[in-house]
């Protein structure tokens, strides 16, 4: 009989050590190390191979699938949208999100809405059967053909859905509940994780069919588990958004098959999660009318344009340390915007709180977003609205310049789609198109352009 090994595992990063201690000398964490038990795997002599039937060519054999035409619809456009198009057989996703923010109703009717048309499973580790009949009934799809399971045990799982024929889509909710014979640790440690995602993955190459993981999140907001679960699957999404908001997000940050930070909108109701076609009109439902310190954001969602307001605020401070605060983007960026406006168009900041908000609570990264952060605080410190009808995208540099970015031509779209008759932006495009806008475009080459 082969002895069971005991190690002790990091369960924030997955690190070994010989021994229990404090702190895990890998990422530094405290009290995350705990002790598992391991028993080895028998292992097999290697039979030798012939390398020429080992190794293959790039080219497409007359077997092969292109994988663009091979992508499984879902029904649900906001989803296959974010997933690169469609589902990619032999793929497995993984989906995060807070507690509570809608990641099982989602995946329930993906699944629904896929059953139409090819045999779907859905097992759960965390809710019985009359549980998930509950939420069906509540969801409006307890008459669609899924098949539903209420099981922990990940050896039983493969089997049951090796049984099923013709099976594109399996939901596993969650990953941290599956437990694997193989190991003899608890549920939702670092190796049952990694031992469980393993099988799956390998059960979703060799049948063709995709696996859809979710994953619980710590309360830093990342995944639960291992760094490496990320690395181990195909497509990372996670699901946002606000608990005073109605709306929820589901974001792509990782994408073998298509484009990462490609983001989904969808409505939250009393019957489940509704798509949001124009997430535009959404964020700027309560702009009507011209006030001082709010402009227009044409920005970049994956490859979806989306307009945002920017709202700010500049008011006396009588702090010895003025307030600097932004929601929904960089504090630190919003300094150095502030520092620009100073040193570059002689506009004083220095006795005033600012304050920054993303209408919507919406969190933005990108850097074309600077010029509307500048348009809002010039504004708000002048008392002056700017055009409700003009939006702005561009980056700013240090030296005062604005710098032109990328997709400007998909910005002009959707700016026109919604009515918006100026834009202010660089002098220069980065890329020449040949498409002609209707949208008057000022050109700046230095912010004191826009101060003037």
């Amino acid at each position: 009989m082969a002895k069971i090994q005991q190690q002790f595992v990091c369960q924030e990063c997955g690190g070994w050590h010989s021994k229990w201690s404090g702190r895990c000398d890998t990422c530094g964490a405290w009290n995350t190390i705990v002790e598992e038990s391991i028993a080895p795997k028998q292992t097999a002599r290697h039979k030798r191979i012939d390398s020429g039937n080992f190794f293959s060519t790039l080219e497409t054999s007359e077997t092969d699938v292109p994988l663009d035409r091979s992508r499984i619809l879902t029904g649900i456009a906001e989803f296959d949208r974010v997933c690169g198009g469609g589902l990619v057989p032999g793929s497995v996703i993984l989906v995060g999100g807070d507690p509570g923010i809608g990641k099982s109703t989602l995946l329930l009717q993906v699944v629904a809405s896929l059953s139409q048309s090819a045999a779907c499973a859905y097992i759960s580790g965390e809710e019985a059967l009359s549980q998930l009949r509950l939420r069906a009934e509540r969801l409006k799809v307890n008459k669609a053909a899924v098949h539903m399971a209420s099981s922990t045990q990940l050896q039983d799982i493969l089997v049951a859905v090796d049984k099923l024929s013709n099976l594109k889509l399996a939901i596993i909710d969650s990953i941290q509940t599956m437990i694997s014979e193989e190991i003899t640790s608890a549920a939702g440690t670092v190796s049952q994780v990694r031992a469980c995602t393993q099988d799956l993955i390998a059960s979703a190459k060799k049948q063709g069919y995709v696996v859809i993981l979710v994953g619980h999140v710590t309360k830093e907001g990342i995944l639960a588990g291992p760094r490496v679960l990320e690395h181990m699957v195909d497509t990372v999404l996670y699901f946002e958004g606000e608990r005073n908001y109605d709306y929820r997000i589901l974001r792509s940050v990782k994408n073998r098959f298509g484009a990462t930070d490609e983001i989904g909108v969808f409505a939250m109701g009393d019957q489940g999660l509704t798509e949001v076609r124009n997430p535009s009109e959404l964020f700027l439902a309560n702009h009507q009318n011209e006030v001082s310190g709010t402009a227009i954001f044409a920005g970049m969602e994956g490859t979806r344009p989306i307009l945002l307001e920017i709202q700010a605020l500049v008011a006396p401070s009588y702090l010895a340390s003025p307030r600097r605060t932004a929601v929904g983007w960089d504090s630190n960026r919003l300094s150095m915007i502030l520092a620009v406006l100073e040193a570059r168009c002689g506009l004083s900041f220095g006795n005033k709180d600012i304050y920054l908000n993303v209408a919507g609570g919406l969190k933005i990264t990108e850097p074309a977003v600077d010029l509307a952060v500048a348009a809002a605080l010039i504004s708000a410190i002048k008392n002056q609205p700017v055009p409700s009808s003009s939006i702005y995208f561009g980056e700013i540099g240090l030296t005062g310049e604005v710098r032109p970015v990328s997709h400007s031509e998909l910005r002009f779209k959707e700016a026109e789609k919604l009515g918006f008759t100026e834009a202010f932006c660089a002098s220069s495009p980065s890329k020449k198109t040949s498409y002609k806008s209707t949208i008057n475009i000022h050109p700046l080459k230095y912010l004191l352009e826009l101060v003037r």
